[in-house]
């Protein structure tokens, strides 16, 4: 019995070594010196963290948080995942001509940019899990089309948040030659740096700042109303939503975010968006505050004054208990007769960005 014991203990130990390997990397880092010190001098930091414009609810931390996620993996859920690969188009990026202004969504929040003669990515996840352990969210099943290596190197890469299904590190690893710059709210850079991102290549900013990254493209760092984090510690890191301008063209990119008055603040400041991508997946009652669902997103996209709107945070991954299809169904009929065009590429389908008139099918209707 004690041998029994004893050897129990020390596979134990071994497998926690190993899964705190594994993790250290993954999990980043928080702020720490003059970061953390420009952290605290944000209007948003208080009480030693982040804090929304408008109040959350209070949610447990620490611990309580970690094993609520893992029961909300377990949950019941209504068709999380599509019965068959989902179809995609898998459009070869590198050959696109840099002068066309163009948006390729890449599944749930992720997207490639080509604006002004600029390429950008937008959140970009290229691994097949959105969580530090391989085994608890998991890309559905022909969602994984691109790699790094599809991607030609871009100017600049835009994270809204930390959270896994956003940041992810082998994405940034192999990221970190390819992208001139990268932006993220404040507090972020702790992790590219702990990754080996240079200082001169890590913009961290914070809300309602505009960057000027390379003639005639500026990104607008902006408000969202959600939360940080990727283990323990929580709001440590700025959240952001972005506007992406040129002389030409005018889109937005909210990242996670609940429905609040932050978009009629940044209404006020644009006169209007050629395009969106607005949060309206992974909704659930009990975080109504910090993601919208399809019918808030679409009151959104008409605050914003927007001719296109995309959805954003559905169609890869799921982390919701709502069936995987019914982000989309909802914003088709949400959509319906208001004066913006809903886009619904599959991944990988160019979007052209010059108001011409393109068909895009309900391709999510009748898998099986």
């Amino acid at each position: 019995m004690k041998r029994s014991l004893v050897t129990a203990l020390v596979v134990f130990a071994a497998l926690l070594a190993g899964g705190c390997a594994y993790l250290t990397p993954t999990l980043g880092q928080i702020p720490k010196g003059e970061r953390l010190a420009e952290v605290e001098r944000s209007p948003q930091h208080r009480d030693g963290v982040f804090q929304n414009e408008v109040a959350s609810p209070p949610r447990p931390g620490g611990l309580a948080f970690a094993m609520a996620v893992i029961r909300g993996r377990f949950a019941p859920k209504d068709r999380p995942t599509p019965p068959v690969a989902l179809p995609t188009v898998k459009t070869d990026l590198k050959a696109l001509p840099a002068g066309e202004d163009i948006v390729v969504w890449l599944g749930h929040s992720s997207y490639y940019v080509q604006v002004g003669g600029k390429r950008l990515l937008v959140d970009p996840v290229f691994s097949d899990y959105a969580a530090p352990l391989p085994w608890m969210v998991k890309a559905f099943d022909g969602t994984t089309i691109y790699s790094v290596d599809d991607i030609p190197d871009v100017d600049a890469v835009l994270i809204s948040h930390d959270h896994y299904d956003h940041l992810d590190y082998a994405s940034m690893k192999a990221l970190l030659n390819k992208t001139r710059v990268v932006i993220a709210g404040l507090g972020n850079g702790a992790h590219l740096a702990h990754w080996g991102y240079p200082a001169e290549k890590i913009r961290e900013a914070d809300w309602y700042t505009k960057l000027e990254i390379a003639e005639g493209l500026t990104i607008h760092v902006l408000p969202a109303q959600h939360y940080s984090g990727r283990f323990m510690d929580r709001n440590k890191a700025l959240w952001a939503s972005y506007a992406v301008e040129t002389a030409q063209r005018r889109l937005y990119f909210s990242g996670d975010t609940g429905f609040g008055p932050h978009f009629e603040r940044i209404a006020q400041r644009f006169e209007r968006f050629d395009l969106v991508a607005l949060d309206s997946g992974q909704y659930n009652k009990e975080w109504a505050d910090i993601h919208m669902n399809p019918e808030e997103a679409s009151k959104a996209a008409e605050i914003l004054r927007t001719r296109d709107l995309l959805t954003a945070h559905a169609g890869r991954f799921s982390l919701a208990r709502h069936a995987w299809d019914e982000p989309f169904e909802r914003a088709a009929a949400a959509s319906a007769g208001k004066p913006y065009r809903l886009l619904t590429p599959r991944i990988g389908e160019l979007v052209y960005l010059d108001g011409r008139e393109q068909q895009f099918s309900r391709w999510w209707v009748g898998l099986e």
